[in-house]
């Protein structure tokens, strides 16, 4: 049985693979392994939500969930003067991650292993946010979770920030959204493409 990506310590052997992809007109490579979600192949739900983002006039993005990095190390490639953060709980993702930003020789992130926003508590003791926060959420980790990381997102963006989200159409996107205007007070469908809805939601104030 293939192990659950959503775990601290994968333990399945490694099968380590690359392939190129084209992100918001840049060329990345990733080196990807067993225990990490989408190994093979970039999903198409994560590049449209990657490419929905908008990005004008951010400054502390978040990549919640990072995975081998696309989105984060996306994100950092268009945007090199921003720092752009990225945390997962799989530390074989994370160190995936790390190993990606090296092969692509961006330099402009900051990386942490850990459950949702736990890996940057020490940040919020000096005042800082996030202005955006980017998730392809962890739908077999159930709902609970889910609307778990929605809900700390929310705590953790600062005023006018927005939580982007990408959701399949047949695993509940419509659901999602409404609990994303319940958490949020509002919310919307930003894209649809290849069965897959990108969600935004705004934090308005505290």
């Amino acid at each position: 049985m293939t192990e659950h990506y959503y775990t601290a310590e994968p333990r399945s052997p490694h099968q380590t693979k690359e392939f190129r992809v084209t992100l918001c007109g840049n060329e990345l490579r990733f080196k990807t392994d067993a225990g990490v979600f989408s190994r093979d192949r970039l999903d198409l739900g994560t590049k449209l939500l990657v490419e929905s983002i908008e990005l004008s006039g951010v400054e502390a993005p978040l990549d919640l969930g990072c995975g081998y990095g696309p989105i984060g190390l996306a994100i950092a490639r268009e945007r090199p003067a921003v720092t752009v953060y990225m945390s997962d709980l799989n530390r074989r993702a994370t160190e995936l991650a790390a190993e990606n930003a090296a092969l692509n020789k961006i330099g402009n992130v900051v990386l942490r292993q850990g459950d949702g926003f736990r890996p940057w508590q020490d940040l919020y003791t000096d005042g800082f946010r996030f202005d955006c926060v980017a998730i392809n959420p962890p739908l077999r980790a159930g709902k609970e979770t889910v609307l778990r990381l929605f809900t700390e997102a929310r705590d953790h963006l600062r005023p006018g920030g927005k939580l982007w989200a990408v959701i399949r159409t047949n695993q509940g996107a419509k659901t999602y959204l409404r609990s994303l205007e319940e958490i949020f007070g509002s919310a919307q469908t930003a894209a649809i493409q290849s069965g897959y809805r990108v969600l935004l939601a705004r934090k308005e104030q505290d």
